[in-house]
């Protein structure tokens, strides 16, 4: 008999013959915000294409930044970066009040012109040993990976940069093409770049884990703070700001925990379920739109409204949950009001006693029926 495949080659095979599209921050604070979503997270740990399934459903995402907001980033991260790290120096002075003159830099975009996540990892691992042993203090690192485990796979990880050690203490900073206007960025973009921060802050303790340092040691020695810089005013000059992230590495932290292991999931899924988006020579798909729906469809999805937000495949679990009549549609809220009502038409029928309700329900029943007397008060008995 023929060994159970294993989480990797079981993950490949659903994902099929297209390099799988790596986890980023971003990607793991969407999962975090959903953690009871089994569909996002078993697609995220296979490295499957989200925005090309959702096109291939039916459902068009039209995820992610425009060529011009990349091409933007990249003009102003080369900025700050030039010159040795010259702005982040003088960032460093002014916000910090680090008395930096000099640092060393690693540039880990690469080893050797060798780009695989898992060399560069390693020798972020190398390096940042070397930095708390006390050797190589005064060293900056320019895009390390390092390594977080989110629902029982490693995910490589890249922030914009890791200071030196200042007051015993690493820094993460992260570069932003959004504006700071007299002192202040677009709340909701800061927003989402501390979450994104606070996962590099939980990467760079566990990374410090494998480099030998004790748990309460790894915590002590990454802030709870970062550096975000991002142009000030209407010009591209580097303007810098520490943002706490306390509240939200709690969350976060908090929500991984709460993720199931992505290969739990993935055994649940039939044999030949899979989400192969390849083209054959002759143009065929390996799998069909409708093929690759009744793989999803094997996935238990957690729609709320909010998954508009972040999610490549909200349009399709939208589409789902409305046929359903699910109360998840409805909003969060709603949902959880109504546990064990797996749609509003249940709903409706037990409020006009149409349905019998289970004993469990009992309470809930009487709170709709509650609602709709009120409902009906408000509105003069109008339906």
């Amino acid at each position: 008999m023929a060994p159970p495949p294993s989480t990797d080659d079981r993950l490949s095979h659903l994902r099929g013959p297209i390099a799988p599209q790596a986890y980023t921050a971003r990607k793991i604070t969407a999962l975090t915000a959903n953690p009871g979503c089994a569909r996002r997270a078993v697609l995220d740990a296979a490295g499957v294409d989200k925005n090309a399934l959702a096109a291939r459903v039916g459902f068009d995402a039209r995820f992610g930044q425009s060529p011009f907001a990349i091409s933007r980033g990249n003009a102003f991260e080369d900025l700050v970066k030039a010159d040795g790290y010259a702005a982040l120096f003088t960032l460093l002075r002014t916000e910090l009040d680090v008395p930096v003159r000099e640092a060393g830099v690693a540039d880990l975009n690469s080893v050797g012109q060798n780009p695989d996540l898992k060399l560069r990892a390693a020798e972020t691992r190398r390096l940042l040993g070397r930095v708390t042993k006390g050797t190589d203090e005064r060293l900056i690192l320019d895009h390390p990976v390092l390594t977080l485990q989110v629902a029982g796979q490693t995910a490589y990880l890249e922030p914009d940069a890791v200071t030196h050690r200042i007051g015993g203490r690493f820094y993460i900073a992260e570069i932003k093409s959004f504006a700071a206007i007299d002192g202040q960025a677009d709340p909701g973009k800061v927003a989402e770049a501390a979450k994104q921060a606070a996962v590099y802050v939980m990467a760079l303790r566990q990374t410090l884990l494998a480099v030998g340092l004790d748990a309460q040691a790894a915590a002590d020695a990454v802030a709870h703070q970062f550096l975000l810089i991002c142009p000030k005013d209407f010009a591209n000059q580097p303007y810098g700001s520490l943002v706490d992230l306390r509240q939200k590495l709690d969350a976060i932290e908090f929500q991984l925990g709460r993720l199931d292991r992505a290969e739990d999931l993935a055994a649940m899924l039939p044999a030949d379920a899979s989400f192969d988006l390849s083209v054959g020579r002759d143009g065929s798909p390996a799998r069909t739109g409708r093929e690759l729906a009744d793989a999803l469809d094997d996935l238990t999805a957690a729609y709320s409204p909010s998954c508009l937000d972040f999610c490549e495949l909200a349009q399709y679990c939208r589409d789902q949950a409305t046929t359903a009549c699910e109360p998840a549609r409805l909003g969060t809220s709603v949902r959880n009001e109504l546990p064990g009502i797996d749609s509003t038409r249940t709903a409706l029928s037990l409020i006009d006693a149409a349905l019998e309700p289970d004993p469990t329900q009992a309470d809930i029943v009487e709170r709709l029926r509650a609602a709709d007397r009120l409902r009906a008060r408000r509105t003069g008995g109008a339906a």
